[in-house]
């Protein structure tokens, strides 16, 4: 019989539960019989669930960061009202906007209709020793700006919510492309012991907008499915049936994930399906998952100094609490998390929308990168602030912003970034990217290089092509670093 008739027939086995379950009984106890006689026929299923330990190994330049946490503020933030002070356009609030601005350019739910300048709704003021100018409505986050680097030329080639989204997530605003965090974990590997290597957390703040952010947003793409993230929830169960069921105890459930883990195992031997290796890894890490996670999200043991640090409630599901967990997270390992704090998007209301993001946003931030420094955990840290997009400097519904990818602006901090720098401008009334603009492969690219990755060298051959995060372009920003 050839090899190929072999993998044929033992694949129409497999079809059938009648096959399973009729030799289910004799394929249990010759595990067993073997796990007594020869302990090591079993080992390919352990080894199968060792520790990813990347592809990048060692890696391409010293690190300068072990882990990203990425705060993605969906909706895009308006940077007029929050990071970027333009006094020429609150001059010329109620002005016709001039026609050299945006002539030919990409516009959102504002084609065809009259452009009209809405100046800053929000009062700013300098802080720090540098005297960077930020809405006042960030006191915290100008407590520690002298430690935060500002890239106030962000653009995107993406307008509209989900293909923003892909694109800043993913370097395409085409579905099916590993997300950056499956790219890292990929590349790098993760020190977490019982938990994924990437990692997502949502929160919902007081302007309701419930926006859908799909999971393709942490999707692995073309890459194996053991490098997706992994969506942990702030509030409730932190994950679906991550509890041992009753009467169930912990060894019997081991028993069990071990015993499909073999079988795995002897289909893989037959099959070489890459996939199975991920179900393999990926049941183990269920099972440790669920004495790991508990432990976790269970922030109440934190000192009351840090809970107060962050002014949260260990469990709110808020943002801050979120941000708690991320700390807990990167002590634990964890190579990427991203955090989303949706309702951002404010076509209308934009100062009253600013006002309660600021207020869910701003003693978070500054409580994340201050307790991140008091345990030694900044300089190896890299902080990621950022929007799918910025808004219109253009008013829209009377008091509200479009969308806007000409320019807008983003902050970073920790873990090799150059701290108290202000990178990149826009034009006097904040609608284009004029002085060191950046777009997305730019900064996927930095972040990798922050990693020590270089990003032309972290591929994968799918189709005849090598396929990357930042695709065919991207440069490293070498002046912030």
């Amino acid at each position: 019989m050839t090899y190929e008739s072999e993998v044929r027939q033992y694949r129409q086995q497999q079809q059938t539960r009648r096959v399973f379950l009729g030799r289910a009984a004799q394929g249990m106890g010759a595990l067993a019989l073997g796990s007594l006689l020869r302990p090591d026929l079993l080992s390919a299923a352990a080894a199968s669930t060792d520790r990813w330990t990347g592809v990048v190994n060692p890696t391409h330049f010293p690190p300068r960061a072990k882990r990203v946490i990425w705060l993605t503020m969906a909706g895009g933030p308006s940077h007029l009202e929050t990071f970027d002070h333009k006094p020429k356009l609150a001059e010329m609030h109620g002005q016709p906007m001039p026609e050299s601005f945006t002539q030919g350019k990409q516009i959102a739910q504002l084609q065809g209709q009259k452009l009209v300048c809405y100046g800053p709704q929000l009062k700013f003021r300098r802080f720090g020793k540098t005297g960077v100018e930020l809405c006042e409505l960030f006191p915290q986050i100008g407590s520690v700006a002298d430690e935060i680097c500002w890239v106030r030329s962000m653009t995107s080639e993406a307008i509209n919510h989900d293909p923003a989204h892909m694109f800043m997530n993913t370097g395409s605003q085409i579905a099916g492309r590993p997300s950056m965090g499956s790219w890292v974990v990929y590349g790098l590997g993760s020190d977490a012991e019982n938990l994924p290597g990437f990692v997502v957390l949502t929160s919902l703040g007081q302007g309701g907008q419930n926006q859908p952010i799909a999971a393709r947003q942490w999707a692995a793409g073309l890459l194996p499915s053991r490098f997706q993230g992994v969506h942990l929830r702030g509030k409730g169960d932190p994950v679906m049936y991550l509890s041992t069921p009753p009467g169930v105890t912990r060894e019997r459930q081991q028993n069990v994930v071990q015993a499909v883990n073999a079988l795995n195992a002897q289909h893989d031997a037959v099959v070489d399906d890459p996939e199975i290796a991920t179900r393999i890894a990926q049941y183990e890490m269920a099972f440790q998952m669920q004495a790991s996670v508990p432990e976790l999200m269970d922030a109440s043991k934190e000192p009351a100094h840090v809970l107060d640090l962050f002014g949260c409630k260990p469990g709110d599901g808020s943002f801050a609490s979120n941000c708690l967990l991320a700390r807990r997270l990167a002590e634990r390992g964890v190579r990427f998390i991203q955090l989303y704090h949706k309702d951002w998007d404010h076509h209308g209301g934009v100062k009253h929308g600013v006002e309660l993001k600021a207020a869910e946003v701003d003693r978070a931030c500054m409580a994340l990168i201050t307790d991140l420094q008091q345990r030694d955990m900044l300089r190896d840290t890299l902080i990621v602030w950022a929007g799918e997009f910025g808004r219109t400097p253009m008013s829209q519904g009377g008091d509200g912003r479009d969308h806007h990818n000409a320019g807008f602006t983003i902050w970073m901090c920790g873990g090799g970034v150059r701290p108290g720098t202000v990178f990149g401008a826009t034009d006097e009334l904040g609608y284009s990217a004029v002085e060191n603009p950046v777009d997305v492969h730019d900064l996927h690219a930095t972040v990798l290089r922050l990693l020590g990755i270089e990003h032309t060298r972290l591929s994968l051959k799918f189709q005849g092509l090598d396929v990357r995060l930042t695709g065919i372009a991207g440069k490293v920003i070498q002046d912030i670093i």
